[in-house]
């Protein structure tokens, strides 16, 4: 064989070697893509709570009305760095100010180091979804945001704001009304001196 041949052969090989150690996308190794694992989730929050780490993640990133979703939580300890190994109770409310009425969207076990809790939402609006688990005797409670839909484009803020013009605006008629009667009675005691 020439050098040649043997050069190329080698290439040909490396080629085929590289090729097939290439399985990750976009930094994620492909064997761990799901149907929706493309999709980034619509929020990620890490938090301590007592003595665990909770890392909390809400799919799609931009959750619709009548389509599926879905909650991950993982929960691991702090001192040894060990997945909490129980149930996780999931509650959803609405996220308003005189929201009281809570419903279970399930109970789940944990499942490879994470749980996961499905939804599907009928209406727009925002949530507040609650993990709740005990360990040791201690109870946790975590709440998180979750927006269904496009957010409303007057929020609490918003209307804050809207109640304020109006107060001010019903403020200013009035004193202008005021201003009036004062200068009506002035005038009128003027023209009977």
């Amino acid at each position: 064989m020439r050098l040649s041949q043997v050069f190329l052969a080698m290439i040909v090989f490396f080629y085929g070697v590289a090729a097939a150690q290439a399985h990750h996308v976009l930094g994620r190794p492909s064997y761990s893509l799901g149907e929706d694992s493309n999709t980034p989730p619509s929020m990620q929050v890490e938090t301590q709570i007592g003595d665990f780490y909770v890392t909390y993640m809400a799919f799609p990133a931009f959750p619709k009305p009548n389509e599926q979703g879905r909650v991950n939580l993982y929960a691991s300890r702090i001192d040894n760095g060990l997945p909490f190994d129980g149930e996780v109770t999931f509650k959803v409310r609405d996220d308003s100010w005189f929201a009281s009425k809570e419903e279970i969207l399930g109970v789940q076990k944990i499942d490879d180091n994470v749980y996961r809790q499905g939804f599907i939402f009928k209406s727009d609006g925002s949530y507040i979804v609650t993990a709740e688990f005990e360990s040791g005797g201690e109870p946790y409670k975590i709440d998180f945001p979750l927006q269904i839909g496009e957010p409303s484009s007057v929020g609490p803020i918003g209307i804050t704001i809207g109640v304020l013009i109006f107060v001010l605006i019903i403020v200013n008629v009035l004193q202008r009304n005021r201003r009036f009667q004062l200068k009506a009675q002035r005038a009128h005691r003027a023209n009977n001196q």
